[in-house]
């Protein structure tokens, strides 16, 4: 085994397996039958989705209990953010510091595939390159409200422009509601004077009915719009940490920075659960690394949590490169000419996935 503590740049045939995400390098004379790279360390991308709130009062706010009995209509402009959602994903990134060489025998010419991080996720074997679904939440704008559709052109009649009073002008407004309601119960009950021909054409009628009370009604009421903001921060992961400060959700403006104090802090525990140890052999010894080996990672475990205002909004109990140990495999078992070994990498961590016979 040697471990590169320095940039080495190894002579290798790389042949393209997936343009997108993966290369496949080949031990040759060239490169003397040796492959360099380096194992992952594990980070954590903490997705935050946060939702925005804006309320806007209608132009008739004052006369909606007496028009529309409302009793609590939307009284001034206000905005609003509040923490929905946290998702917490471990991924690998190379550790410079954990760069190896593999040597192989001379005559062989097993391969190795590096992913996009230049990670290694297997020897002598192409696995399957899928995308990860983490299901994570994306950012959506808000919809238009009721004031903001073409119906609400529609239902502005002319008396209303003209009318030079706020009070009259809501009464038109309330009077127009209620014919409209009384129209939907006529076409509904089919005692319309004139009833759309089909039943799509009736739907057609029914939704711009409801369209346009939507639109007067927003003229008491008032409306609420909510939209979502989705940001991901990486974490690389440490010591243990206790309520540890990532972001801050401040109500006027979203996520911010860590130390911006306008905002409520998002605080990240990491609790280590059990470090990883080396393997020992019947005496009980630690087995030494062998010469050239196949270096992995044994991981360690740990919780990971993340929390807002008292709640907890993500925990997962997850491997950790971090509070492994380094160890190796015998470089024979993937130069066997009867019985070559495959091996698959967790990308998190450089753990063994799977370990297995090439199958001719």
């Amino acid at each position: 085994m040697m471990k590169i503590i320095y940039f080495l740049v190894a002579i290798v045939a790389v042949l393209p397996v997936s343009a997108q995400t993966t290369r496949k390098l080949t031990a040759s004379k060239v490169d003397e039958y040796g492959l360099i790279y380096s194992l992952p360390m594990t980070v954590l991308d903490i997705t935050i989705e946060t939702e925005q709130t804006v309320k806007k009062p209608g132009i008739f706010y004052k006369y909606a209990k007496k028009y529309l009995d409302i009793d609590n209509p939307i009284t001034e402009l206000s905005e609003s953010w509040a923490l929905k959602s946290v998702t917490v994903t471990p991924c690998g990134i190379a550790d410079d510091e954990e760069r190896y060489l593999m040597q192989f025998k001379a005559g062989s010419s097993p391969f190795l595939i590096l992913n996009s991080e230049n990670l290694p996720m297997a020897i002598n074997i192409e696995p399957t390159v899928t995308v990860e679904d983490r299901e994570l939440p994306k950012s959506v704008v808000a919809a238009p409200t009721a004031l903001e559709s073409d119906a609400a052109m529609q239902v502005i009649s002319e008396e209303m422009l003209q009318s030079q009073s706020t009070a009259k002008r809501a009464e038109l407004a309330a009077a127009q509601i209620y014919a409209l309601r009384q129209s939907r119960t006529d076409i509904i009950t089919g005692q319309a004077e004139q009833m759309p021909p089909d039943g799509q054409a009736m739907q057609l009628v029914l939704d711009n009915i409801s369209a346009q009370e939507a639109a007067l009604t927003a003229m008491f009421l008032g409306t609420e719009q909510r939209s979502t903001v989705v940001k991901t921060i990486r974490y690389r992961i440490g010591n243990a940490v206790k309520n540890n400060v990532i972001s801050r959700i401040s109500v006027l403006d979203g996520i911010v920075d860590a130390d911006d104090l306008s905002g409520q802090p998002i605080y990240l525990s990491i609790d280590v659960l059990a470090k990883g140890e080396l393997p020992k052999n019947e005496k009980g010894d630690e087995k030494q690394f062998p010469k050239g080996g196949v270096a992995y990672r044994i991981p360690g475990k740990a919780q990971i949590s993340v929390s807002f205002a008292g709640k907890t909004m993500a925990s997962i109990t997850t491997e950790v490169a971090q509070y492994g140990v380094v160890f190796g495999l015998d470089p024979g078992l993937f130069t066997d000419k009867k019985a070559p070994a495959y091996l698959i990498f967790e990308p998190a961590t450089g753990a063994i996935k799977e370990l297995g016979k090439v199958t001719q």
